[in-house]
């Protein structure tokens, strides 16, 4: 297991921590594989009844995709190979057989708010910033899955809004729009909370929990569309390359539409 991504048992709570504070946990692929792996090998047999998510060093659950690993983008390919592993990242997370909190402090953006979105359940403290500001940064896109799945949570009207204006959305919003179920004050009562809830889950009947969210996956994926040629379009462009070069650089961009 790399030591960006660690994990420890606690109770029949399996706590997952993203672990880069210094890069605001920013994803790499490894951080990625990692999270997969825990998911799909999370054992069945009532040793863990909940998975617990949350991120290291009191400012963000998690950033990002660590951008300086689109720099090696040179191909289509390389685009749509990495939104597929996107893909297969957070179905592994929707297909977790036990339940999974989100317990979201401080920033959780990009990547990190997609997994929080593939979570169950999430709690947040007051201090998250939740959103996907690519509009503003890399000019790039999230795939079609994705877009379904944040849309069944806030409704596809507000997800449009949030990342045309490329706007964070506060705790507040967050708990009226129903992103999150709870809002806590600080990291250590959401932390608080998070453990409570999951002891809570840990008492259900598992097969009702697992049964419902597969379900509620296979619902969902029903309705999967072709989205590579979007995917080619945003990726490949010039505008990506600058917007990504901008943002590593500090620098507001200048989108051509190519």
């Amino acid at each position: 297991m790399t030591s960006e991504i660690t994990s420890h048992l606690r109770g029949q709570t399996l706590w997952v921590t993203f672990n880069r504070p210094e890069a605001r946990n920013a994803l790499t692929f490894a951080m990625y594989e990692e999270l997969a792996k825990l998911c799909a090998g999370v054992p069945t047999d009532g040793s863990v009844r909940a998975m617990v998510l949350a991120g290291a060093g009191g400012k963000a659950f998690a950033a990002a995709t660590d951008m300086t690993q689109f720099r090696a983008f040179k191909t289509a390919q390389d685009a749509l190979d990495y939104e597929e592993e996107i893909t297969r990242v957070l179905r592994a997370v929707d297909q977790c057989p036990v339940p999974t909190v989100a317990a979201v402090n401080g920033a959780c953006t990009g990547g990190g708010a997609s997994i929080a979105a593939a979570c169950d359940i999430r709690i947040a403290s007051a201090q998250l910033k939740f959103g996907f500001p690519i509009a503003r940064t890399l000019g790039n896109c999230l795939n079609a899955g994705n877009l379904a799945r944040l849309s069944e949570l806030i409704g596809a009207g507000r997800v449009r809004e949030m990342i045309f204006t490329a706007r964070l959305m506060g705790a507040e919003e967050a708990l009226a729009g129903g992103l999150v179920s709870e809002v806590l004050p600080d990291e250590k009562t959401l932390m608080q909370r998070a453990d409570a809830l999951a002891q809570h889950l840990a008492g259900m009947a598992p097969l009702t929990l697992r049964a419902t969210k597969e379900a509620m996956r296979r619902n969902r994926e029903a309705l999967a569309v072709e989205d590579s040629d979007l995917i080619a379009m945003c990726y490949m462009s010039n505008d990506f390359k600058h917007g990504l070069e901008a943002f590593l650089a500090k620098a507001k961009p200048e989108w051509s539409g190519t």
